[in-house]
C-alpha cells in the first residue's frame, strides 16, 4: 500500500483536519501522561534549511510519542555531495519509519515522496509550510472556539505561509484576506488550488482594508531564508505593511495576532504588538509540538 504523505494541506481532508486538531488538543492536555503509540519506530529529520522550531518540536514530539528521532543536516551527508533524492528516499525507507524534510524548492519534496515507501512530512518548502498551519489552526481554535467563518488577514509577502493559509481557508472554512505590495503576490496557481478546496480568498493591496473587522491578524518576515540579498528592496516595498498598534486597532476588538517566528520587531511587526494582550505567538510556537505529534500519530501509528 502506498504511504500517506503530508506534502501540503491538500493531503488531508476536512474530517482528517478536525481529527488531527482534536488529537493535538488531547495530547497537549495529557502531555507527560499520554500513551506512546510510536514506540519502537524511528523518524528521520532531514534539514537542508536552518531550523529552530521545526527541529526541536519534531525531535521532542517524536521522543514523547515513544519513537527515536534522528536528525540529519543535509550538507553533512551524502546528499550534500550530490546523492540523488531518489536514492536517498529508497535508502531511508530501509532504516526509518518516516521522514520530516525541510528544504528549498517544493519539487524536492515531491521527488522524495514519489520514490519513498514511507511517509514524508513537509517540514517547510519554498511554496508551503503545512506543519506551521496545523499549529496556527490549533491556536485559532483555542482562542475563538471554532474555525468555520473565522476572518483572517494575512499582511505581507505572498510566501509559503500565505500559500498555506489559502489552503487552510478551504479546508477549515476560514474567510481570508491577503494584503501584499505589488510584485510580492501569492502564486496564481496556488490561488486556484485553494479555490478548488472551496477557499474564500480576497487579494488586496491595502493592509487596513484587509484587517478591518477580522478575528486574526498574521504576518511573517519580509525577507525569508535565501532572500537576504533582497532585504533593502523588500524593506522599501513593505514599509506600509508593518503590523503595529494602529493596524491592529482596525481589527475586531477581540482579534488575536499570530507570527510563525522568527520575528523582526520594527519590520513586519512592532514590539508593542508582539508583547500585547492580542499576541498568541508563544501559544502558537508551543502548538507546533502538539499539532505535529498529532500528525505523526495520524501518519505513522
Amino acid at each position: 500500500m502506498a504511504p500517506k504523505h503530508f506534502r501540503t494541506l491538500e493531503d488531508i481532508d476536512p474530517t482528517e483536519l478536525v481529527a488531527i486538531l482534536d488529537r493535538a488538543d488531547d495530547l497537549k492536555a495529557r502531555r507527560g501522561s499520554h500513551e506512546r503509540p510510536l514506540a519502537g519506530k524511528t523518524v528521520a529529520i532531514v534539514l537542508e534549511k536552518a531550523s529552530t522550531r521545526t527541529r526541536i518540536s519534531f525531535e521532542v514530539g517524536i521522543h514523547e510519542l515513544g519513537a527515536m528521532p534522528t536528525t540529519l543536516i543535509a550538507k553533512d551527508t551524502q546528499m550534500g555531495r550530490g546523492e540523488p533524492l531518489e536514492d536517498t528516499a529508497r535508502m531511508l525507507g530501509g532504516f526509518v519509519h518516516g521522514v520530516v524534510y525541510r528544504t528549498f524548492g517544493h519539487e524536492k519534496v515531491e521527488t522524495l515522496c514519489e520514490h519513498s515507501r514511507i511517509p514524508i512530512i513537509n517540514g517547510l518548502s519554498d511554496d508551503y509550510h503545512p506543519c506551521q498551519l496545523l499549529a496556527d489552526l490549533q491556536t485559532v481554535r483555542e482562542a475563538k472556539g471554532r474555525l468555520e467563518g473565522v476572518k483572517v488577514a494575512w499582511i505581507g509577502d505572498g510566501n509559503n505561509m500565505a500559500h498555506s493559509w489559502m489552503l487552510a481557508a478551504g479546508l477549515a472554512g476560514l474567510e481570508l484576506r491577503i494584503a501584499s505590495p505589488e510584485g510580492y503576490d501569492v502564486k496564481p496557481a496556488i490561488v486556484k488550488q485553494a479555490e478548488a478546496l472551496g477557499a474564500k480568498v480576497e487579494l488586496l493591496r491595502d493592509p487596513k482594508a484587509a484587517v478591518r473587522g477580522v478575528d486574526v491578524v498574521t504576518t511573517d518576515v519580509w525577507a525569508s531564508m535565501g532572500q537576504e540579498e533582497e532585504q533593502k528592496a523588500r524593506e522599501e516595498a513593505f514599509a506600509d505593511y508593518q503590523v503595529d498598534g494602529a493596524l491592529m486597532a482596525e481589527a475586531d476588538s477581540q482579534a488575536i495576532f499570530l507570527h510563525c517566528l522568527p520575528a523582526h520587531r520594527g519590520e513586519e511587526v512592532s514590539a508593542e504588538v508582539m508583547a500585547s494582550a492580542a499576541s498568541r505567538v508563544w501559544d502558537e510556537a508551543e502548538n507546533r509540538l502538539h499539532a505535529q505529534k498529532a500528525l505523526l500519530v495520524h501518519l505513522l501509528a
